[in-house]
């Protein structure tokens, strides 16, 4: 078993999203099914004490990985993808490697599916070079 941001051991996705105020936990399930219809065949799991999805277990695998805090939630990495979804992301990046999308605003669910669509691409184009 894995430890939270809180200390909680959690073991799955559903584990970690319940350890949330309700409002919050309605935003991670949405965040969650949104990455799961765009990439289907990921692999869902905890890794780092937050949600993960990854193809495999190779870096060039690792698809996208979110966490929720106080005020908002985390995305990572946002370090690639298309260029075009960055610009239209870069309302909510913070740092190199985050997205931060505050609890305070609707969560981008269109941009964010763009994202992880374009991760997803990228992910396919690196497992398939090796």
């Amino acid at each position: 078993m894995k430890n939270d941001r809180y200390g909680r051991k959690v073991e799955t996705v559903s584990e970690y999203i319940q350890g949330f105020p309700k409002d919050v936990q309605t935003r991670l399930r949405a965040l969650r099914s949104l990455i799961k219809k765009v990439a289907p065949k990921a692999e869902e799991t905890i890794n780092y004490n937050i949600p993960a999805y990854r193809f495999g277990t190779k870096l060039s695998g690792r698809l996208v990985y979110f966490a929720a805090f106080e005020k908002r939630i985390g995305m990572y990495p946002a370090s690639a993808g298309s260029a075009e979804v960055q610009k239209l992301l870069s309302k909510y990046r913070v740092g190199k490697g985050t997205f931060q999308f505050p609890h305070d605003e609707p969560l981008p669910l269109p941009l964010i599916r763009k994202f992880v669509a374009s991760r997803l691409k990228l992910v396919d184009q690196k497992s398939e070079t090796g």
